[in-house]
C-alpha cells in the first residue's frame, strides 16, 4: 500500500511539473523540479509513456499523453457540464461577439479556491483574454470568480478574505479585503458581477453564478467585452439569464 501511494505521489509531482508555458519537460528538468532522482524518475517516465500519461517528443522532452486527456474527458466538467453549456455559451458569443467563460469552483476550501475555467469560446473580434480551457485564475480578480464568491455564504466567504493575501494582477484590482466585501454585497444586490481591468487592461467582464446544481461544483458563466464596447445593463441581464437557462438544463440532464 504503501508503495504504491508513494508511485502516485511521484505520478502526481511529474505531472504537475507541466504548465502552459512549459508543455513539454525534459527528464532532466523534471528531475530538477521534483527533486526525484534521474534513475528513478526515468523508471517512473518509461511506465507512465506506456500508459499513454506521458509522450515522448522530439528532443528528449516530454509532454502530458492523450490517455491522460482521454480520461479527463469524463470528468462531469466535460460530459455533463460543458456539453450542456455549449449551446447557452454560443447565444451568449452570437449576441456579443465576444469571449464567453465557463468556470467553477476549485478546491473547494476557501483557503485555496481558485475559478478554474471548463470552458472558453472565442473569435477573431474577441478582445484578448488570458484565460484558457483548463487554466485557473484568481476569484477576487475575474468576473465569474467574483460570481462565485458572491454566490458563497458568510462564514465561507470570511475565510477566503482573511486566509490569503488579495493578490495584485493589474493597476485595477482590488487588494483590499474592506473593498472587495463592498463589491460583493454590490455584486449581490444587481444579480451580476463586474470585473473593470481588474484582471487584464481594457477589459470589462460580467459574470453570474448558477444556482446550485446536485453533482457539480459550484459554477459561473460570463462574457469579457472591450471596456468602450461594454453596455453592462445589457450584458448583465444576458449573463443573468444564461445562468438561469443553463441551471434549468443542467437539472434535466
Amino acid at each position: 500500500m504503501d508503495d504504491g501511494e508513494g508511485m502516485l505521489t511521484r505520478t502526481m509531482r511529474v505531472l504537475d511539473c507541466f504548465t502552459e508555458d512549459d508543455p513539454a519537460l525534459t527528464a532532466a528538468e523534471l528531475a530538477e523540479r521534483t527533486g526525484i532522482p534521474l534513475s528513478t524518475l526515468h523508471r517512473l517516465l518509461a511506465t507512465l509513456t506506456g500508459l499513454g500519461l506521458v509522450t515522448r517528443t522530439s528532443g528528449h522532452r516530454y509532454t502530458i499523453g492523450p490517455r491522460l486527456w482521454e480520461l479527463g474527458e469524463l470528468s462531469p466538467l466535460a460530459l455533463r457540464l460543458r456539453e450542456t453549456a455549449l449551446p447557452h455559451m454560443v447565444r451568449l458569443y452570437e449576441a456579443t461577439g465576444e469571449n464567453v467563460h465557463l468556470a467553477v469552483l476549485d478546491p473547494p476550501a476557501p483557503e485555496t479556491a481558485q475559478a478554474l475555467y471548463v470552458g472558453r469560446m472565442t473569435g477573431q473580434g474577441s478582445i484578448p483574454t488570458l484565460s484558457r480551457m483548463g487554466g485557473r485564475h484568481p476569484l477576487h480578480t475575474t468576473g465569474v470568480g467574483k460570481a462565485l464568491l458572491a454566490a458563497r455564504d458568510d462564514e465561507w466567504l470570511e475565510r477566503f478574505l482573511l486566509g490569503r493575501p488579495l493578490e495584485r494582477e493589474t493597476t485595477r484590482s482590488i487588494t483590499s479585503v474592506d473593498q472587495l466585501r463592498d463589491d460583493i454585497a454590490r455584486t449581490r444586490s444587481r444579480g451580476y458581477a463586474l470585473t473593470r481591468e481588474e484582471m487584464t487592461l481594457g477589459n470589462l467582464s460580467v459574470a453570474a453564478a448558477l444556482t446550485r446544481v446536485d453533482g457539480l461544483p459550484p459554477v459561473a458563466i460570463g462574457i469579457v467585452v472591450h471596456l468602450e464596447h461594454a453596455d453592462e445593463r445589457r450584458l448583465g441581464a444576458l449573463v443573468v439569464q444564461a445562468a438561469k437557462d443553463l441551471a434549468r438544463s443542467l437539472r434535466d440532464t
